[in-house]
């Protein structure tokens, strides 16, 4: 993250070299390994916010399209915090209680039109459909991610309760997609002994 930003204002090369070797700089200038719970935090969030793009090149929805906007601001704030050496500063990922009541009342008045779930659905339908399901699971991973950096270092929890609630967004958002697009859910069938 810090390379990037470094990429941009100092309009150094792309390739440093310095990775090389399986390392790389965290904010604040320690070397870590680039399979460090740390990078593998930021790196999953980095990630999801990819899989966020894709998502919405593939359909057309203004309010969602306006949140999953707000959702990668937020989602670089967490990741540059993530990856600040704790020992040099206190990383603040800049997540507030609004960012998490923002996902919360998307859900409730998506859900509102939704009709009640009666099976597990099975990811697919349409192109945005499976998209909301791979950012689901994505963000699942970082989540977990996440919780194994908390187990060695401090992680703002604000950080983990985001992931959480917007893992539950991307579900109902994938519901609420294929309601919009009158495409219907694909209920999983257990086999029949």
């Amino acid at each position: 993250m810090h390379f990037l930003i470094n990429l941009i204002f100092l309009k150094m090369k792309i390739y440093t070299k310095t990775g090389d070797e399986g390392t790389t700089s965290l904010f604040g200038g320690r070397r870590v390994a680039k399979d460090d719970f740390r990078i593998e935090a930021y790196g999953t969030v980095d990630e999801l916010n990819s899989f966020i793009g894709l998502l919405m090149a593939s359909f057309d929805d203004e309010k969602q399209i306006s949140i999953l906007t707000d959702v990668q601001n937020r989602l670089f704030a967490v990741g540059a915090a993530l990856a600040t050496d704790p020992d040099k500063s206190t990383p603040s990922s800049d997540i507030q209680a609004s960012d998490i009541e923002i996902l919360e009342i998307a859900m409730d008045n998506m859900d509102q039109i939704l009709p009640p779930l009666r099976n597990f659905i099975l990811p697919g339908g349409d192109l945005a459909i499976a998209n909301a399901h791979v950012c689901r699971t994505v963000c699942r991973r970082a989540e977990r991610r996440v919780i194994s950096l908390n187990s060695i270092s401090t992680v703002d929890q604000q950080i983990i309760v985001y992931l959480n609630r917007l893992s539950d967004y991307f579900f109902i958002l994938s519901r609420y997609l294929s309601h919009t697009h009158q495409v219907a859910e694909i209920p999983w069938i257990a086999r029949k002994s």
